[in-house]
């Protein structure tokens, strides 16, 4: 289900709200939030995603990886909206398989093209690499993302551990 949900919209018009929320359709075993407002504030998410990462039973080499995912997220947060949260999950899913899920909402200006910010090499600012977004997807096994123009982004990402991963 590696899929960009992409709803978007172009205006903030009338009722249309972000949907898109934490924890949805697994049981969340344990919850750290953490709020973005200055650069440092990237620091916590990295933590906090390695030691829920460790936690779940993740090898070394997955936490590094998927803390630079959160990273990627919690980074774009800090340089478009200004600030935003960070939510990481130790979740589990209907099989019983235990996982780790990213959730990251703003109330920033919110993406106008979904399809052109999922290119890799799109930016919109000058200096950026344009492989955010796109290589938390690559490296997620379910990405999920919704944007509305003048109300906010919400992405959910989630890693499953494999059974027998050390």
């Amino acid at each position: 289900m590696n899929s960009d949900m992409g709803r978007t919209s172009g205006q903030k018009n009338g009722p249309e709200v972000l949907r898109l929320t934490a924890g949805d359709g697994c049981v969340v075993l344990k919850r750290k939030a953490v709020k973005l407002m200055h650069p440092y504030d990237n620091e916590l998410v990295i933590y906090h995603m390695r030691s829920m990462l460790s936690e779940a039973g993740f090898n070394k080499t997955d936490e590094y990886i998927l803390a630079a995912a959160a990273s990627e997220l919690a980074t774009n947060i800090l340089r478009y909206a200004v600030d935003g949260e960070m939510q990481i999950c130790l979740v589990q899913n209907a099989h019983n398989h235990l996982g780790v899920e990213v959730f990251a909402s703003d109330g920033g200006p919110g993406i106008a093209d979904i399809e052109a910010a999922m290119r890799e090499h799109y930016t919109s600012e000058q200096g950026s690499l344009g492989m955010g977004l796109p290589s938390v997807k690559r490296i997620m096994d379910e990405f999920e993302i919704e944007s509305i123009v003048g109300c906010g982004t919400r992405v959910r990402a989630r890693k499953w551990r494999e059974h027998g991963q050390d």
